[in-house]
């Protein structure tokens, strides 16, 4: 009995000092947001293990233009719609002996590599230096290093994850400018409590792949990997790494950025891809800003005996207010140069949502609308194309549970 009691102790005890460990505790997925969770700790305070889960279950509708279909085979404009799982999350996070965090997670709702969402763990020798190894967030786009559950929209810009359009013999190369989940290794810090830093070497091979499966490249004579790394300027220190919480209506954060990758022999031996990104955001009690303008040239190899590159551009601007403490009205507008600057004709994306928090349980509702447009195009095969692969009218209503 007295064995018990020591026991429920070390749970109950922590849950009234959780928001200490909350940087402790990062894990991209589930915020703490200064509210309490179930956590075990030691006495000494030497380690502390946090369990943490995210389920989504969304409806979906996606109608798309007659472009790509074949009428014939009674192919529908409506497709991709019905119910969906995007994510299950299982995971846990800690720290021990106050300088090594931890982090592991899986996503049931993926498949194959992708079950294993992050596995890493990072070594503090102090503040202006931290080692990471294993799987996590690259070091680009704001979109994709805000905590998951936390995102002003549910669906990330189209910007970021529709892959290319190239000319029709040079289409089996697609990367999207997007680079999301990795295998690697970075160093990061935070300098004068208001610049931060990550620079870090990936497989670059994506979420999907948990193996190594690089070479040398064939031009450069150096490892076929994604080199990356991001600054950013906080001067009111430390930005959340969220879009809104109904905890965080007293904030005054801002945050710029700048960052930049080289995927080296990406697709198949056959591209190197540079990124680059300027990004900006902003809390301000119940505001949320943000924006994100990238750029990706595709240069090929010498092998593929293809002199010319290709270059786009993308970016967004999306706010958020609390119009009542617990509903936040959400706005997004995105374009997107996908056929490449040589070419005419972009997208334009708006987009409208909104998210309910409800109380004292930890669900979150949302909704949004998108609307692909397409502008500026020299003929009507080039705008038909320009947007293969993308619903043209899209919704989605999500509800989020997060422990």
């Amino acid at each position: 009995m007295k064995n018990f009691l020591c026991m429920v102790a070390l749970v109950i005890i922590p849950l009234a000092v959780m928001a200490q460990h909350e940087e402790d505790t990062e894990n991209g997925v589930v915020s703490l947001a200064g509210r309490e969770g179930f956590t075990i700790e030691t006495k000494k305070g030497d380690f502390v293990f946090k369990p943490y889960l995210l389920v989504q279950a969304s409806g979906n509708f996606n109608r798309y233009d007659d472009e790509g279909l074949d009428l014939a085979y009674n192919q529908d404009n409506v497709a991709n719609s019905g119910f969906s799982i995007p994510y299950a999350v299982l995971g846990f996070t800690g720290k021990a002996f106050g300088k090594v965090s931890f982090n592991l997670s899986m996503n049931a709702a993926a498949s194959g590599g992708a079950l294993l969402q992050q596995a890493w763990f990072d070594v503090e020798l102090k503040k202006q230096l931290a080692l990471r190894v294993g799987k996590f967030k690259t070091p680009f786009s704001h979109a994709y290093l805000t905590t998951l559950g936390e995102t002003l929209l549910p669906s990330l810009p189209v910007s970021l994850t529709a892959p290319v359009i190239m000319p029709y013999s040079l289409n089996a190369v697609t990367p999207n400018i997007g680079t999301g989940f990795d295998l690697g290794v970075e160093i990061h810090g935070l300098l004068a409590g208001k610049f931060g830093y990550e620079i870090g070497v990936f497989n670059g091979t994506g979420a999907a792949v948990n193996t190594a499966t690089k070479t040398l490249s064939d031009d450069w004579h150096i490892p076929s990997l994604l080199y990356a790394g991001r600054f950013t300027y906080m001067p009111k220190g430390v930005m959340p790494a969220t879009q809104g919480n109904p905890n965080r209506l007293n904030e005054d954060k801002i945050m710029l950025g700048v960052s930049t990758s080289i995927n080296v022999e990406s697709e198949s031996e056959s591209t190197n891809d540079f990124r680059a990104g300027l990004e900006f955001a902003m809390l301000k009690n119940k505001w949320y800003l943000g924006a994100e303008m990238y750029y990706m040239n595709v240069g090929f190899t010498k092998r593929q005996k293809i002199s010319e590159s290709y270059n786009y551009l993308g970016g967004y601007v999306q706010g958020g207010y609390f119009v009542a403490p617990r509903v936040q009205a959400a706005l997004r507008y995105e374009f997107y140069d996908r056929n490449g600057t040589d070419a005419n004709g972009y997208l334009n994306m708006p987009a409208v949502g909104f998210n309910y928090f409800f109380r004292d349980c930890n669900l979150k509702l949302q909704a949004m609308y998108q609307y692909i447009g397409r502008s500026g195009h020299d003929t009507q095969l080039d705008r038909d194309n320009d947007d293969l692969g993308i619903a043209v009218h899209s919704a989605c209503v999500l509800l989020q549970y997060t422990f």
